[in-house]
């Protein structure tokens, strides 16, 4: 039987580059070399595609030397990747795309689109779902008409931080110190900050800013960080376990979550009676109401007093690093990492 190509993309422009490239890597590691054979293409931080010619390269970052660019073509009569090297042009045909890309210019629905327009099958969502779920606002407003508590948020444009002293006055008026600070569009908790007063909130302000054009500023939720992974399959959504996250930081934040070896996640918390079957069903409905494929991680707080299941955001295309929590609650769930990404990969064909 002729081996699938799997065109792996990684990298990116977006400030989550070098997670997506250690999330690609774990990726391209589980791909059963017996029946697909991959392509691996790496976005380097200005936008060029170039080929990576192993795992090691993606792995080791020598993939941004190569001399062969390899650009995923719009063209749907080719169905591949036009690969030039010097004056050697080749087209390499493609049957699935997987993105491995987090954050801008991957997970927000440009990618998926240049698929579609490739009429490849592609791993995870949509245009739609990828660009409502990579932006904060708009999936709050989605899920301000589900069952399903979620913070309180005042919406801020960059431009309005031309008059600072309005939009504190604004945010005040709404909420109570502290706060919650985050641009709308970005990933890994990039540019989010917690303000604890009027100087701290200017200052968080300028931070998300600098990640994007809107902001969210949101009420504190103080309780316990949850999250459910989902898969889609070919009878329907599935939720994984629950998972916690103890951050070593104050908050979740990039380094909490990636620099600092004090954060731990734990795949089976105890939690309360009830709890852990309300947040896997909040998990399906939220995807569902954003029209999500394939995969997603749904981030929910437990509140600390209530025990109230709130809300957080929703990653269409989850980190696959060492320390990751969706593979890590589909391997508690008994599905290793092989058997996920094949799933994974099977999902590209059932998009309807």
């Amino acid at each position: 039987m002729e081996k699938k190509t799997i065109a792996v993309l990684f990298g990116g422009m977006s400030s989550e580059h070098e997670i997506s490239c250690i999330s690609a890597a774990t990726v391209i590691g589980a791909i059963d070399a017996e029946k697909y054979q991959t392509i691996l293409i790496g976005i380097t931080k200005d936008g060029r595609w170039l080929l990576a010619d192993s795992v090691e390269a993606v792995k080791d970052g020598s993939w941004q030397d190569s001399p062969v660019q390899a650009i995923l073509v719009p063209d749907a009569s080719i169905g591949g990747v036009l690969l030039l090297d010097g004056d050697h042009v080749r087209i390499a045909p493609v049957d699935v795309v997987f993105p491995v890309l987090h954050g801008l210019y991957g997970e927000d629905g440009t990618v998926q689109g240049l698929c579609a327009l490739a009429q490849i099958p592609y791993v995870g969502c949509g245009v739609l779902s990828s660009a409502v779920s990579m932006d904060k606002f708009y999936t709050k407003v989605i899920v301000d008409d589900l069952p399903v508590a979620q913070a309180a948020f005042e919406p801020v444009l960059r431009k309005e931080l031309q008059d600072m002293d309005s939009v504190i006055a604004r945010v005040e008026a709404k909420f109570s110190y502290p706060v919650f600070v985050k641009p709308s569009n970005a990933g890994s908790s990039k540019g989010v900050s917690r303000a604890a007063d009027r100087q701290a909130l200017a200052k968080a302000l300028q931070v998300a800013a600098a990640e994007d054009s809107k902001i969210l500023v949101e009420e504190a939720i103080v309780g316990r960080e949850l999250e459910c992974a989902v898969l889609q399959t070919p009878d329907g959504v599935e939720a994984s376990g629950v998972g916690e996250i103890l951050a070593a930081a104050e908050f979740y934040d990039y380094d909490a979550k990636y620099n600092n070896a004090d954060s731990r996640t734990v795949v089976d918390p105890e939690l309360p009676e009830g709890k852990r079957e309300e947040i896997r069903n909040a998990a399906k409905m939220i995807f569902g109401a954003v029209d999500g494929r394939g995969l997603s991680r749904v981030d929910f707080f437990l509140e600390k007093g209530t025990n109230r299941v709130v809300f957080n955001e929703i990653n269409t295309l989850p980190g696959f690093t060492a320390i990751s929590m969706y593979p890590m609650l589909f391997g508690a769930a008994g599905i290793p990492l092989p058997e996920l990404v094949e799933r994974l990969i099977e999902s590209a064909a059932y998009r309807e």
